[in-house]
């Protein structure tokens, strides 16, 4: 057992040695040693990993750049930053299963929004990102500007005008430590978000242009280039926590540069972990296992595979802490 590690690595290097709990350890090692063999790793965020504060072990990841690039649904981009200003007010229900119907709508109209036990509190978090997010939207689009969903958040946070909001230890924010990095993000379907809706709503109203927002297809037009300048030698690894779009839109480039851009010599993704707990059987793509996905020209035959089948707000803090040798 390695005496250079913190409890938590020696913790569960001497207690994870079965099933899920071993391919925890096992994909905590082989992450470990991709990086080590000077490969880059992609982190994919699905669920609501930025209300269950992952920016506790993400943030230093990032600073001790353990990710090289992250791909994240428009939900966590924007509720780390909510979690950052707005922190006090938002409300633990930790019998969330024994709410009535009435319960819900009282939570409803007391402007409460909940994700499973936590509550975010709609006029703390969203109206407060909003207010400043519009004059950064509304200045691009006037100069007929254009930029990706996760730059105009980039530029909110750095321009500091939020620090005034500040709830929360800044170095437990993922997208603050993201910023500061300039760290590469990719947000498929970032529509699919409170600030994507509330960009849809100018839209509608003819405040602002849909073009000043840049879309998917340019996303992925974007990761086809940084992928094919950083996937040489050790290659690029390919960590997914959870599954769905921010998970399959990203593994995808690989395949769409293979098969419709003909580039026969880009590498497959050279490591690959899921954390997820959705039933192989019923066909979705988060349940999908790793070898399924050799199929589709996602990964090579020997493409270190892992997969452990457990709640991703429980293993991947255990997993950094393994990278981070805490």
């Amino acid at each position: 057992m390695s005496t250079t590690r913190g409890p938590i690595s020696q913790f569960i290097e001497r207690n994870y040695l079965h099933f899920n709990a071993a391919a925890l350890m096992d994909a905590a090692k082989g992450y470990e040693t991709h990086l080590e063999e000077g490969g880059k790793m992609m982190v994919t965020l699905a669920g609501a990993m930025s209300t269950a504060e992952l920016g506790i072990s993400l943030a230093e990841m990032i600073r001790q750049d353990k990710i090289a690039i992250i791909s994240c649904t428009g939900a966590n981009l924007e509720e780390d930053i909510m979690n950052l200003v707005a922190h006090s007010h938002y409300k633990r229900v930790p019998n969330y299963r024994d709410l009535s119907p009435q319960e819900e709508w009282d939570l409803l109209e007391n402007h409460y929004n909940r994700v499973t036990d936590t509550c975010i509190p709609e006029e703390e978090a969203f109206r407060r990102l909003q207010k400043h997010i519009h004059k950064i939207w509304k200045d691009a689009d006037d100069s007929g500007e254009r930029y990706f969903p996760h730059e105009y958040m980039y530029k909110i946070l750095l321009s500091g005008e939020l620090e005034q909001y500040y709830e929360i230890d800044p170095k437990n924010s993922w997208m603050l430590a993201a910023a500061e990095k300039n760290l590469p993000i990719v947000v498929p379907g970032w529509e699919d978000s409170t600030m994507g809706n509330i960009f849809a709503s100018y839209v509608i109203k003819g405040e602002l242009k849909a073009s000043t927002m840049k879309s998917g297809i340019e996303y992925m037009a974007w990761l086809a280039d940084w992928y094919t300048k950083n996937s040489s030698g050790k290659g690029i690894g390919f960590f997914q926590i959870g599954g769905g779009i921010a998970g399959d839109f990203p593994i995808c480039v690989v395949p769409m540069l293979y098969q419709d851009m003909e580039m026969h010599d880009v590498p497959f993704w050279s490591y690959f972990c899921q954390i997820s707990d959705s039933t192989t059987s019923y066909g979705s793509y988060s349940g999908a296992v790793p070898n399924e996905k050799i199929t589709w020209g996602k990964l090579d035959i020997h493409t270190p595979k892992f997969i452990v089948e457990s709640d991703a707000t429980i293993v991947a803090p255990l997993i950094f802490a393994w990278l981070l040798k805490q």
